[in-house]
């Protein structure tokens, strides 16, 4: 296996569907950031992820589908705790709500001697969801991914991924989530992260505040409505979505950030440095290949985002 170039940290969990009869579910690999480590694997980019497998059952099956992924697992330690839950309910437009069962379970866990076995190959690094505000592993993460923002040689990647039901108060989640956006250079969040953390407020302003935090480009999705990028010093960038038939949205917003952050490293990005030459032309070019790999994932149950083959097949049909 070639040495990952990117690596990706947070949890990997299990996410049961409620079919809607009542009496059945369906249980899906998930954890946004396993997600985004599966997605930049499936579109062969070396990808090491970070995450904390429960010895039980079901991190057996995490495991087991990450590897089968092709996602490196060698920083990726066992735990004792018992793995994480999702349960999800699905609306008559497939948009997915979440309940979780988080408490002393194996993701949150996390020693500063187990981050230490970041690869020295990676050059871009991705975390977010759960993993970077919930205690006590969020402060460990967090002074981490600040030492390797000081350092100056890795492209940091951030999702805040909000999940209100585990946040409590907006004003108390946004002391959370601004010194995560403080020190990434890449941020992307959905329209409904920036409508519950900042209510009433435009999102180009949000856009602006976290740029003016320390983030080089802002990326924020709007589902069906397309992706707007935001930088600085150059005007906003909307692209749409891929016109598609959703089956539902699981892990839509992940395979959209895999296909960034895939795209991001194909054109080149390999220090923060190499961000300063992202034009307007580049950015439509990140935004179109991210919405081709989010809108397939889309297109099928559950998380499960696409090999770079389909992707190829898919544009070669035309789009």
């Amino acid at each position: 296996m070639s040495e990952p170039i990117v690596a990706v940290i947070g949890e990997a969990l299990m996410d049961v569907v409620d079919t809607g009869d009542g009496a059945r579910f369906t249980a899906h690999v998930g954890g946004s950031p396993l997600n985004v480590a599966t997605g930049l694997a499936r579109l062969e980019r070396p990808t090491a992820f970070l995450g904390r497998f429960s010895r039980d059952g079901f991190g057996r099956i995490l495991r087991g589908y990450a590897e089968g992924a092709g996602v490196n697992l060698d920083a990726a330690p066992d735990a004792d705790e018992r793995s994480t839950i999702a349960v999800v309910h699905l609306d008559d437009r497939g948009v997915a709500r979440y309940d979780f069962t988080v408490e002393g379970t194996a993701d949150w866990g996390w020693t500063a001697d187990e981050l230490a076995a970041l690869p020295a190959s990676v050059r871009l690094l991705h975390w977010g969801s759960l993993a970077s505000w919930l205690p006590p592993g969020d402060a460990v993460i967090g002074a981490f991914v600040d030492s390797l923002r000081a350092r100056g040689d890795v492209v940091i990647s951030y999702d805040p991924n909000v999940r209100p039901g585990l946040l409590g108060e907006a004003s108390e989640a946004r002391g959370l989530v601004e010194p995560r956006v403080a020190a990434a250079h890449v941020v992307k969040a959905s329209s409904e992260d920036l409508d519950w953390l900042y209510p009433g407020v435009p999102h180009p302003d949000v856009a602006a505040q976290w740029l003016a935090l320390g983030a080089r480009l802002v990326f924020v999705t709007c589902g069906g409505y397309g992706t707007t990028a935001y930088r600085s010093g150059g005007e906003p960038i909307t692209r749409p979505a891929l016109p598609i038939d959703p089956v539902d949205t699981i892990g839509a917003g992940d395979a959209f950030t895999s296909g960034l952050l895939d795209a991001l490293l194909r054109a080149g990005v390999r220090s923060p440095g190499d961000l300063d030459g992202i034009g307007a032309r580049a950015v439509v070019g990140l935004l179109d290949e991210a919405a081709v790999v989010a809108g397939l994932t889309c297109a099928r149950a559950g998380a499960n985002p696409p090999t770079r083959s389909e992707v190829r097949d898919f544009l070669a049909g035309g789009r």
